[in-house]
């Protein structure tokens, strides 16, 4: 005697939505109204307006391709008596970016260590140096580097000084994040067998963060170069003082020259930094 099996597949039921209490429904309609409400602020207090920027079509017209007194952005002018001595700025603007990140990492390392809860056991010490690091990135690097021209002079070495001041606060923040995002078990085994806070971090926490510490760098190098570009300004030297310069002189073409320079650093340096990605994960 055989048994017949239905091969039919199970029909699946479908999942009853999950209900929604009056009071999140408040909450949801509330939060979406303080939304809408900042954001109706802001275009206030801002004037943005797409009319005026309809309207001013002709002023980005003459801005790319120029009038009777001023040259346009468009054709950039890359004779070589431009390109030459801003390729040379380029060089001190990245060095400024990548000598400003390295310094920074000794300092940004003690911060992140004495400002996570996985390596600081003193409430006190944990609070001052989140202090630290809260105001060395809250006062922006342009800041930071008319502060250092004032003491050092022009140049690019204030701008090193800047950012490796803002840099600081920024690296050790998210430093400090990724060190309380680590397994707490072996932390914690470690701290019942009685390790103190450095033998913890020495043995278990900087060995398992040190992947997200070295992403972490590469990435701030890459904004502290484009940093540096924002530092000549203030008058920190690279590749930045010869853009506000051309701006200044009302040469567009000299400017777009130097930006499209500056384009091509960037991308350059965002394909090295995700070429070296690619090898640490391996």
């Amino acid at each position: 005697m055989s048994v017949t099996l239905n091969s039919r597949p199970a029909r699946r039921l479908p999942v009853p939505p999950r209900p929604r209490s009056a009071r999140s429904m408040t909450m949801l309609a509330v939060v979406i109204a303080v939304v809408v409400g900042l954001h109706v602020v802001a275009v206030r207090k801002t004037q943005f307006s797409l009319p005026e920027l309809i309207t001013g079509w002709h002023g980005i017209w003459s801005f790319l391709f120029g009038d009777v007194k001023t040259a346009g952005a468009l054709p950039p002018d890359l004779h070589w008596k431009i390109v030459g001595p801003a390729l040379s700025q380029c060089v001190v603007t990245f060095s400024m970016g990548l000598l400003g990140t390295t310094l920074s990492i000794p300092f940004a390392l003690i911060l992140a260590l004495l400002g996570a809860r996985t390596t600081s056991k003193n409430v006190v010490v944990y609070q001052l140096a989140r202090s630290l690091m809260s105001f060395f990135r809250a006062v922006p690097s342009l800041i930071w580097g008319l502060v250092f021209v004032t003491a050092v002079g022009l140049g690019a070495f204030p701008g090193v000084l800047a950012i490796t001041v803002h840099n600081m606060g920024v690296m050790g923040k998210l430093w400090s994040e990724a060190m309380e995002e680590t397994d707490h078990g072996p932390v914690e085994a470690l701290r019942s067998a009685g390790a103190s806070s450095a033998q913890t971090a020495t043995h278990v926490v900087l060995p398992s963060v040190i992947p997200q510490f070295t992403s972490l760098f590469l990435y701030r190098v890459d904004v502290n170069v484009r940093d540096s570009l924002v530092l000549g300004v203030v008058g920190a030297g690279g590749i930045g003082f010869y853009l506000t310069q051309a701006i200044q002189e009302f040469q567009f073409n000299v400017m777009m020259t130097y930006v499209l320079m500056v384009m091509v650093m960037v991308i350059a340096l965002d394909l090295l930094s995700a070429w070296l990605r690619g090898r640490l994960a391996r």
